[in-house]
């Protein structure tokens, strides 16, 4: 299965001036756990996620105060539509990031996430056996 298949064209986006509130208000509204940055004076789309956020509130910085433009994730790693499922998780796993943005031609085609990797795995038929160890 292709990463095409599996994401989401539908990208919650949000501009580098909003404040860390207004992203996290967003985020919540629309249960996802990223938003694309679009910034003319960067060099590609940037990205916010639920752990940049919570890394500045563990910090004590003020949400209201605090810009997404200052707190978004390092080294983003972009996804090709063609690029398999596995290439996609191999790519989080290496970097240690749960959301790729997906661009087709230079343009932004959508976004994907853990869930929807386990998602297309599990509807797949990618399903095992829950250990007895791991339930309650």
């Amino acid at each position: 299965m292709q990463v095409h298949e599996g994401m989401s064209p539908t990208v919650l986006s949000v501009g580098p001036g909003h404040t860390l509130r207004e992203a996290a208000k967003l985020m919540a509204e629309r249960q996802v756990g990223a938003a694309v940055v679009n910034d003319p004076d960067s060099n590609g789309p940037g990205i916010i996620t639920e752990r940049d956020i919570l890394l500045s509130l563990g910090t004590g910085q003020n949400p209201d105060t605090e810009l997404v433009a200052e707190h978004l994730t390092s080294d983003v790693v972009y996804a090709a539509p063609e690029w398999s499922l596995e290439e996609a998780a191999a790519a989080m796993v290496q970097g240690s990031f749960r959301h790729l943005i997906v661009v087709d031609h230079g343009e932004i085609a959508g976004i994907l996430s853990v869930r929807d990797v386990v998602r297309c795995w599990t509807d797949d038929g990618a399903l095992c056996a829950v250990p007895a160890s791991a339930t309650i």
